[in-house]
């Protein structure tokens, strides 16, 4: 049985099994947290943020390592991890198709993929503890629903990146460039080398503020750095995650479909693929679980 109602804030129509009653949700229009109602056309009640400035909640450790782990077992999640194998499967097999349509492939599975990570980061850090509902769009909203995460992360990262890319186009008159800045030399290479790390430190920080402010002017260096000094060990945990899905993930073979390629072979590869989604999922849970146990940390 599906109940119906609309969204308490941007009036638009959800609809949710019944056996979801009573459970936390968000609109995929607004992003606005809700109760599910019992009855159709019953006005969800609100829930409006939390941002308690007290102590940490204790538990990160176990949130991250342990219970991340229950959302594989979940059965309410069935239908969004057998939605993320199938992009996974649609991408890896298509790899090596003809006509631009790997190119095409690509950009439609890695924009719904990260539009559900920043939904996993946001969803976690409000007690969400389900991962996001499958939500594709038709039209018009089904090519923003790609093009935007697309567009977020990037911004995010070109943010951080930023004393990185100024250093470097200051120094390419002394002969160095991306190409050459990762030689073993003792130079001003050292501090491009530096630069562009920090820049990835500071990463997870900064999609968090964007995934959960849903403001880019929200990125502000105050905003990114004091949370990560004032709690640097978790915060390190969060970064080493992340740093190892992208590793992970580049790394990852694609579908060759060259006949001496056994099915074997195949499955192994396509399993790689698959097992580097379940750590993204865990990376970006910490994400959120970062700001629900150090949000007293925030300064916004």
């Amino acid at each position: 049985m599906t109940i119906q109602f609309n969204c308490p804030n941007c009036d638009a129509l959800i609809a949710f099994d019944s056996k979801h009653r009573g459970k936390r949700a968000r609109c995929q229009t607004c992003q606005q947290l809700f109760i599910i109602p019992y009855t159709d056309d019953e006005t969800p009640r609100k829930i409006e943020p939390k941002i308690e400035k007290g102590e940490p909640i204790p538990g990160f450790y176990r949130a991250v390592f342990v219970d991340s782990w229950r959302v594989f077992i979940d059965r309410e999640n069935v239908t969004s991890l057998a939605f993320v194998a199938a992009a996974v499967c649609f991408k890896f097999f298509l790899a090596r198709a003809i006509c631009c349509v790997n190119y095409i492939t690509f950009a439609v599975v890695w924009g719904w993929l990260l539009g559900f990570y920043l939904n996993i980061i946001c969803e976690t850090a409000f007690e969400i503890d389900t991962l996001p509902q499958i939500y594709l769009g038709e039209g018009v909203s089904f090519l923003w629903n790609i093009i935007k995460p697309f567009l977020i992360f990037a911004f995010t990262l070109f943010v951080v990146l930023l004393p990185f890319i100024i250093t470097l186009s200051l120094l390419q008159d002394k002969g160095l460039t991306i190409d050459n800045m990762w030689q073993p030399e003792i130079s001003l290479r050292l501090l491009l080398q530096l630069l562009f790390i920090l820049g990835l430190f500071f990463f997870p920080m900064a999609i968090l503020t964007t995934a959960i402010g849903k403001d880019l002017t929200m990125l502000r260096p105050d905003y990114i750095l004091i949370p990560v000094f004032r709690a640097f060990k978790p915060y390190l945990v969060v970064a080493a995650l992340l740093v190892t899905v992208g590793v992970l993930e580049m790394q990852t073979p694609q579908y060759a479909g060259l006949a001496a390629e056994t099915t074997l072979l195949t499955a192994g590869k396509l399993a790689f693929n698959l097992a580097v989604q379940i750590i993204a999922i865990i990376a970006m849970r910490s994400i959120g679980l970062f700001y629900r146990h150090y949000s007293c940390h925030l300064p916004w």
